[in-house]
C-alpha cells in the first residue's frame, strides 16, 4: 500500500520532555563522549554552562519519547518491520541544558518513492523549543519503508 502524499503537512502530537542530568550522563557514556562538560556539573559550569549541556544527537532520542512515535505509519497500514532509519540531520539554534523542559513538534514534510515504488520515504521535521518557545534545534529524519520480500 502506497503512502499517500496527502500526509505532507500533517502535524504529529507534540512531545514534552524534562531534560534530566542522569539521562544526559548516560547518553554521553553510551556514545563514548569523554569531554567532562557533558557529565560533570563543575566542568560544565567552568565552561560557562548553567547545567550539563545536551550532547549532540541527544535530541533525536527525544523524538522517541512520544506515546507512539511511529504510530502514524501503523495507522497507514505500514508494517513497522519494513521501516528503516535512513537519515537524520540537525540544525542547532541554541544549547539546551539539564533542568529545561523541551517541546518537540514533529510535522511530515515530504513523502516520495524510489525504485519504482519498492522504497517509500517519509521525511519528518521536528522543531525543538524550550517551554518559553525559544528555538533549540530543527531535526530532519528520513524513514524508509521497503516493499519487497527477503527473497528479492
Amino acid at each position: 500500500m502506497a503512502i499517500d502524499p496527502a500526509l505532507i503537512g500533517t502535524a504529529l502530537p507534540p512531545i514534552i520532555v524534562d531534560v534530566e542530568a542522569g539521562r544526559l550522563r548516560f547518553f554521553a557514556s553510551a556514545i563514548g563522549e569523554t569531554d567532562p562538560v557533558y557529565t560533570d556539573l563543575g566542568a560544565a559550569r567552568a565552561a560557562g554552562h548553567p547545567n550539563l549541556p545536551v550532547p549532540p544527537t541527544f535530541l533525536f532520542g527525544l523524538t522517541l519519547d512520544g506515546p507512539d512515535s511511529f504510530g502514524f505509519l501503523g495507522d497507514l497500514g505500514v508494517d513497522l518491520r519494513e521501516v528503516l532509519h535512513g537519515e537524520q540531520e540537525f540544525t542547532y539554534h541554541s544549547v539546551a541544558h539539564a533542568g529545561e523542559t523541551l517541546v518537540l513538534r514533529p510535522v511530515i514534510t515530504d513523502v516520495y518513492t524510489k525504485k519504482g515504488g519498492a522504497l517509500e520515504f517519509v521525511v519528518r521535521n521536528t522543531a525543538v523549543t524550550r517551554a518559553d518557545g525559544s528555538a533549540v534545534a530543527d531535526l530532519t529524519e528520513t524513514l524508509i519503508v521497503r516493499h519487497w520480500s527477503t527473497s528479492d
